[in-house]
């Protein structure tokens, strides 16, 4: 494990964690992170689907559940490590482990059970390069990202984005054994979608991080600095998330929704760059934020209903 290049600041001190006895099943399942086991369930769907190959039902949702579960585990070892910050911000400090709810040792074991039972259990059920992969989402995540980038570097976003772009890759493993150009895009697109999306979220909540001795963006390089990232990386993503259309794996329906939710992105960035200040900057951020999220569904929406609904019309013959 890495020290902590970045520690709490003397006035910023966490409350000290109340030892639990047990807990509810409801917090452990609050220690899995269930809203991005949700978004990764969904997008290594979509990496299935792109794959167009043939894969039994049974194999295919044993698949999908333990991919879910090694990124709850991955999510719960984070809620582990980051117990100290969580106690700091506002928005984190009523999770399961700053609250007192469950102990920090119990976090610890569940998460690694959970992290080589869904290894072993996605490789005896698909195949090892899938499980491989996950392995490698959970040690990047957990590790890399948690105990290191997140405290050392403003750019923990940028290069830790790439745990949460991997579920794509591991689902069409799962289901060709190999990695494709399909996947690749697909992790490209979830990559560099993630700065615009979180630092959003970030510039409103710049005070919180900064008490708590987190690096991100707007609290080092500054807010201006960082609205012009978003709409630099906004300006990336939209050829980005049209080349499934190029690349003939995304049709017509595909190509509306790329077309019309990059420029939407492209818009709420230039909106979140001129609003700067108030209220009007907090909206402007929080419409981002929320944009983003809706745009990332659409797009792998329209991949699955066209791969898998028959609903595929090329563009470029």
């Amino acid at each position: 494990m890495t020290s902590l290049s970045n520690s709490l600041s003397a006035d910023a001190e966490p409350q000290p964690v109340i030892m639990a006895v047990g807990g509810e099943v409801s917090d452990f399942f609050a220690l899995l992170k269930p809203r991005v086991m949700v978004l990764v369930i969904f997008t290594a769907l979509v990496g299935m689907a792109v794959s167009n190959v043939h894969i039994q039902p049974v194999v295919g949702t044993i698949s999908l559940l333990m991919i879910a579960v090694g990124a709850g585990a991955s999510g719960c070892l984070n809620m582990w490590w980051d117990a100290d910050i969580d106690a700091v911000m506002t928005r984190t400090a009523k999770r399961p482990i700053p609250d007192g709810r469950i102990q920090p040792n119990e976090a610890l074991a569940f998460g690694i059970v959970l992290s080589v039972g869904s290894v072993l259990v996605l490789g005896l059920a698909s195949n090892w390069l899938a499980a491989g992969l996950l392995a490698f989402t959970i040690v990047f995540y957990a590790v890399f990202y948690s105990m290191w980038l997140k405290r050392a570097t403003p750019q923990n976003i940028v290069i830790g984005g790439a745990a949460g772009a991997l579920p794509p890759v591991i689902g069409q493993a799962v289901v060709t054994g190999s990695i494709g150009i399909e996947s690749i895009v697909l992790f490209l697109i979830i990559f560099i979608w993630t700065p615009p999306h979180f630092w959003a979220l970030a510039l409103i909540k710049s005070g919180e991080y900064a008490k708590a001795g987190i690096p991100m963006m707007p609290n080092v390089a500054g807010p201006q600095s960082t609205r012009r990232q978003i709409i630099y990386y906004s300006l990336v993503l939209f050829p980005i998330g049209l080349a499934p259309v190029f690349l003939g794996f995304g049709g017509l329906l595909y190509g509306v929704t790329a077309l019309l939710g990059g420029l939407g992105m492209l818009a709420f960035s230039v909106h979140v760059f001129r609003n700067r200040e108030g209220e009007p900057e907090r909206k402007a951020a929080l419409g981002m934020f929320g944009f983003s999220i809706l745009y990332l569904f659409l797009l792998f929406s329209a991949l699955l209903a066209e791969h898998s609904l028959g609903l595929f019309r090329t563009v470029i013959a």
